[in-house]
Order: structure tokens, then sequence, then C-alpha cells
């Protein structure tokens, strides 16, 4: 009996530890808890989200919702920030059935990753811009600042899940080095941006100026893409804390310009309708469906997995050699670059009006057509209601729409990217090294910084092994990063300018923050 018993144990054990490296992979728990309408910041918005039709600029609260797994017991979990469509205008006003952070598709991806083991962040932005404006500058201009203020309230986003690690004792229970973002639709350009701008002068492109030779987004007037800076229309959140992420995922949508991947810049997988009517595949002119105009010419994901491979960008992807149903469905129609799913669809007749050519955009969406088809969409001609409806019009570009198409199409969204988070944030080690909020004095563990201030590079020695060193600007950006894993380091400055930045020194207890000076 004794024998059996230790078998059995032994069974038990290798068992859990079986179901425990599952996580992150496959769903393994059962039910989901959703804290509501959390604000994770508050900036300008240029829309009264009370009424649409006035455009003024007025401090908004920034909400979201968390979703995280019941009866789990870790605390130190990767974060997925969720991303709504919607053309950054309020739903029904931007002429289609989604644009909520309660969207059917956002709340489904947050359920099946927090059941992986994930806390999921449903986060809402600012909307806002005038689609009536009789302009086309005015048009154009207005919805690239929208996705800039998007942008900027998705790293805010960021530093305030870091900032509640640090100062809170981590209520949510994520490790704030291990964060991705996903984003549908108008989501993923969100996404995509806040992925790849890194400086303002990014944005000074000759499409992103006005007709009259000034600049589309101005810096003084809208401050930094990290939302750090004061200006009339920012107002910044958690400056203090970096503003990085792990990995981003698009699923359509398009980055506003290919110059503006760098190779520091986060993993990307990329899910896409390759004739996406909204959003070209490759490169074209950005159609924007609430109006109908040409914008500016974008990028999309067969273009920005070229660039992304290209840069080593998802080599954690590569190197993981991934093999699963998945893969295979990606590779067949993907040439070879990792991160990218096409998802190739039809262009069936339309609905309304009849027999009109109309590619699909978003299998993956779905919503409540008995709802839906009473409500009359702008576009309707006079009379044609209710045959014509926001549910018809909107199946024009997702015409074999229900809920069990769409969660078949999310099986396959979760399923390719669940083990490239997996690889990308090295989930396979349990330790997050920035999980701690204790800070440690410099004297305990024997830091030297030398020499400081430093010409071209600084030596860091310590008693104990450090973990990491990261280099953050006054401002609160992360300007360098370095994996340790030693007692001795030499950093080299690699560009940076003359000043003094903030060394976070990262061990197995805790941080040391120290000034490092560069001149």
């Amino acid at each position: 009996m004794k024998k059996l018993g230790t078998l059995l144990m032994l069974a038990l054990f290798m068992f859990a530890n079986q179901a425990e490296a599952q996580r992150y992979l496959e769903e393994i728990f059962d039910d989901v808890e959703v804290t509501t309408d959390i604000t994770y910041g508050a900036n300008i918005t240029v829309i009264t989200v009370s009424d649409p039709d006035i455009m003024m600029p007025t401090l908004q609260d920034l909400k979201m919702d968390v979703y995280a797994p019941v009866g789990d017991t870790e605390t130190d979990r990767p974060l997925l920030i969720n991303l709504h469509t919607g053309n950054f205008l309020p739903q029904i006003t931007n002429g289609n059935v989604n644009g909520e952070r309660v969207d059917s598709v956002n709340v489904e991806i947050a359920m099946r990753f927090a059941k992986m083991g994930y806390v999921v962040a449903n986060i809402d932005y600012r909307l806002g811009w005038n689609p009536l404006d009789p302009e086309i500058d005015g048009r154009i201009s207005g919805l690239i600042n929208a996705a800039y203020r998007g942008i900027q309230d998705s790293r805010t986003c960021v530093r305030f899940f870091r900032r509640s690690v640090a100062e809170e004792s981590n209520p949510y229970g994520i490790c704030p080095d291990r964060i991705g973002m996903i984003g549908n639709g108008t989501g993923g350009y969100v996404v995509l941006g806040a992925a790849t701008i890194n400086d303002y002068q990014e944005l000074l492109l000759p499409k992103f100026f006005n007709s009259d030779g000034t600049p589309m987004v101005v810096e003084g007037l809208n401050g930094d893409p990290f939302g750090i800076m004061q200006a009339p229309l920012n107002n910044p959140n958690h400056v203090d804390y970096s503003s990085d992420f792990n990995i981003a995922i698009n699923m359509g949508g398009a980055v506003g310009d290919s110059s503006w991947i760098s190779a520091d810049d986060a993993a990307i997988i990329s899910f896409q309708v390759p004739n996406d009517p909204f959003a070209p595949y490759e490169e074209d002119i950005l159609i924007v469906p609430t109006t109908g105009d040409l914008i500016v010419e974008v990028q999309g994901s067969k273009i920005i997995q070229e660039k992304a491979n290209a840069l080593g960008l998802n080599q954690a992807m590569v190197d993981a050699n991934i093999d699963d149903e998945f893969t295979d469905g990606a590779n067949a129609n993907n040439e070879g670059l990792e991160g990218l799913y096409p998802m190739v669809r039809p262009c069936p007749p339309s609905f309304f009006p009849p027999n009109a050519p109309q590619c699909e955009a978003s299998p993956w969406e779905w919503w409540d057509a008995a709802f839906w088809s009473t409500v009359e969409h702008p576009s309707c001609p006079p009379g044609t209601f209710p045959q014509c409806s926001f549910h018809t019009i909107t199946l024009n570009s997702n015409q074999m729409m229900s809920e069990a198409q769409g969660k078949t199409y999310l099986d396959t969204i979760v399923g390719y990217s669940a083990p490239r988070m997996f690889a990308v944030m090295n989930l396979g080690n349990e330790m997050c090294s920035t999980g701690t909020n204790d800070v440690l004095d410099a004297a305990t563990v024997n830091l030297s910084i030398a020499p400081n201030p430093a010409a071209t590079e600084v030596y860091f020695t310590s008693d104990e092994a450090m973990e990491a060193i990261e280099i953050y600007n006054f401002a609160g950006q992360l300007m360098n990063s370095s994996r340790v894993e030693a007692t001795s380091f030499r950093l080299n400055r690699d560009g940076l300018a003359n000043g003094m930045y903030i060394a976070k020194i990262r061990y197995a207890e805790g941080i040391v923050s120290q000034r490092v000076v560069f001149n």
C-alpha cells in the first residue's frame, strides 16, 4: 500500500506539472472575474461623449475593464491590453455596429486569454474627429490626430499598470516585464503605432502635412507620442514609468508608415484578410469606412511582417520552432513570414445595395443581428428601411457573420498567438525580473557605478548578482535595457545624449535606483 501511495502521489505530481506547463498555451481556468470601469488615466478629448456633435477640449477619464482568472494563485502574470475598433468615433456615429470595449469579439478575446492565465485589460481610448468637416484637410488631419491620441492612451495604460506594481503592491497581479497589446481594426492601427513610433520626428513625413505646409500633428499642442509631455491637448499620466511592451498583435489595421519600424521595437503578429477593403494588406491609400475619404498611404500586414522579420523582431518566434495546425494554416499563405496569418476570404456580391462587389474585412466579428436590423443606417436611401439597416450595411464586409464563425476565427487567432506570445515574453521562465516592488539601498548590495559622470561607458559592480539594468530619462522613458545575470557589467551609452539619467538595477530581492550622467 505504501508503494501504491507513493506511485499515486508521483503520478499526481507529474499530472500537476503537465497541467501547469500548459498555462498560457491553453485554457486551464473555468471562471473569469471582471472588474469594470477602472480609471487608468485622464486626458483631453475633443469630443464630449454625451453629445458627439460637440467638438471641444474636455478632460475625460480613461476607463477599462480588467479580466483575471478566478482561483489563480500566481501574482506575476503577463498582461494583455485589448483595443476595440470604431474609426475613432462613438458607436452608431461611426456608422458601425461595433466600437466599444464590450464589443463581442473584445469580450471573447479577454475571456479566452484570462482563462489561459493572463490578465487582460479591455480599454477605452479617446475618440473624436469631425467627418463632416467641409475641408478634406480638416477630415484627414482630424483622423490622424485621433489616432495619435489613441497611441498616447494605450501607452498611458501600460504605465498605469507599471505604477500599480511599484506603488500599490501589484493589485492586478501582473509582471511589468511581460506586456502585450492586441487591437481589432482601428485598434490595430493604434497598437501598431504604439509599437513603432519612438519619436515625434517620425511623424514629420510629407504625407502627414496639411496642404498649407503645416504638420497635422503639432507636438507643442498635442504632446509627445508617449503622452508624457504637458500640452494644451495632453494631460500626462504616470510619467515616471516606461511605456514599452513586448509584443503587438493587429487584427486588421495597418501602420502609418513602415519607416517607423525599427530594430528596437516590439515583436509583431498580424492577422489580416488580404483583400480587406478598409486596410491594405501591402500598401495603399487608407479608406475611412465612415466617409469613404482617401486619407494617407499606409502599409499593411505583409509589408509590416517583411520588415519585422528582416529586423529580427520576431526571432524569438522563429527560434521557438512552433509546429502546430495554426502554424501550418498561416504558412500555407504567408510566404514564409513568421508572425503573419493571412485569412483568405471571398468577395461576394453585397447585400445592400444588391450585387455590388464587396470584399470581407473582419470575419472574427459578430453582433446582435435582430437588434441592429431595427436601427436605420444613415447611408440607407429613403424608403429602404428595414431592408437597409445597420445590420445589412455592416454585413457587406462580413457576409457569413455569425457567433459560431467569429469564435472559429478566434480559435485560430488565439491558437496562433499563444505559443508566440509564450516565446516572446519568455513565459516558460517563471521568474519575473521586475515582479517585486521592494526598493533596495545601494549599500545593501555594495553597488558601485564608475566613472560617473561617464564619457562613453560606465561599469556596474555589486556583491549580489544583477538581473537587469534599465536606463530611463527624466521623463520616465526607457532608453536602454540590458539583461545582466552577473555581479559586474559594462554599459555602453549607445547614442544616449549628454545628460542625467536614472539607472534601475534589478536584483532578485528588489530594485536599486541611481543617477547616471553622460557628458
